[in-house]
């Protein structure tokens, strides 16, 4: 009920941008409230000073809303994280984000993008199948949980040319 309320007040329309070392602590904060496994400022700023690695953001105002991270190599790339905020959810940030992403990608001559999800991430995998990733493979045991037992992460994949 808080979100529904807080998304009812966010004043200003959500501003796609490419992201640079600089926001490397935001997305460190966004990531880390994400996922089990927080990457650190550290580990941001090493992939955003890569030259095959690309990133944007999405922002109301200054508060990051959310990004997408990938890198590539050749003819292929690797979307490596993408993160919305709880209170940003259900917005459709997320599908803008990817969908500027891959429209970049494509740009570049990028022919694939490859990714992994959690089997159990519906809202990711809603998300991916509606913007045309198919699954080529799995990773059985490859998401750590404590306390249970290993999550799968689906392979999934979307030729661009």
């Amino acid at each position: 009920m808080i979100a529904f309320i807080t998304r009812l007040f966010v004043r200003g329309e959500p501003v796609l941008s490419e992201t640079t070392a600089r926001d490397a602590h935001d997305l460190a904060e966004l990531h880390a409230a994400s996922f089990r496994r927080g990457w650190t400022d550290g580990e941001f700023t090493r992939l955003l000073i890569e030259p095959n690695v690309i990133a944007h953001r999405i922002a109301v105002g200054r508060k990051l809303c959310g990004f997408i991270m990938s890198r590539h190599t050749g003819d292929e790339a690797e979307i490596l994280s993408i993160a919305v905020a709880m209170a940003q959810r259900g917005r459709g940030l997320g599908r803008r984000l990817l969908d500027l992403h891959i429209r970049r990608l494509a740009g570049l001559g990028i022919q694939a993008v490859l990714l992994e999800v959690d089997e159990d991430n519906a809202a990711a995998r809603r998300l991916y199948a509606r913007a045309g990733f198919r699954e080529i493979g799995r990773r059985a045991g490859y998401y750590q949980r404590p306390g249970s037992t290993a999550g799968h992460a689906l392979v999934l994949r979307r030729d661009l040319a």
